[in-house]
């Protein structure tokens, strides 16, 4: 079953349980997808819906630093509820030692060994780690290791 499927099979039963939330976040991811599906005249497959969950998440992840901030705990909740919503359909995230591996392995395959070198390391990372670890977290890492950190 596709993600997509997922979806709308969830947004069934939520319909049916009464869980308006959990609703209101489902049509508003599938709203989403459907939205980039007609921007680029495309049907999204798996990891592109993965991507748009993504930035969907980074997006919530955003505002509650921003309502935190500014001391609005009730908005900053509504939006990591949400995002756990939206976090239940993403793969299960890479530990830290499993991203150190992966970085590791293609430090070798690449024979990056400075900063200056961290794009074409990034360009190999971001494949394999997609929807599987947070970019701006293994970007940091390589940074460190790269600077033999």
């Amino acid at each position: 079953m596709t993600l997509k499927q997922q979806l709308v099979e969830d947004m069934k039963a939520a319909m049916k349980s009464g869980d308006k939330i959990k609703l209101g976040v489902i049509r508003l991811i599938n709203a989403g997808i459907k939205q980039r599906e007609v921007d680029e005249r495309i049907e999204l497959d798996d990891p592109a819906v993965i991507a748009v969950l993504e930035k969907m998440t980074k997006q919530r992840r955003d505002s509650v630093s921003q309502y935190d901030a500014a001391g609005r705990n009730d908005l900053s909740r509504i939006e990591r509820d949400e995002m756990a919503i939206i976090e239940h359909y993403l793969p299960a995230k890479m530990s830290e030692a499993e991203v150190v591996d992966a970085i590791d392995a293609a430090v070798a395959e690449t024979g990056a060994a400075t900063p200056a070198e961290m794009g074409k390391l990034m360009a190999v990372l971001k494949p394999r780690l997609a929807g599987k670890a947070d970019m701006g977290d293994v970007s940091k890492l390589v940074k460190q290791r790269l600077s033999g950190g």
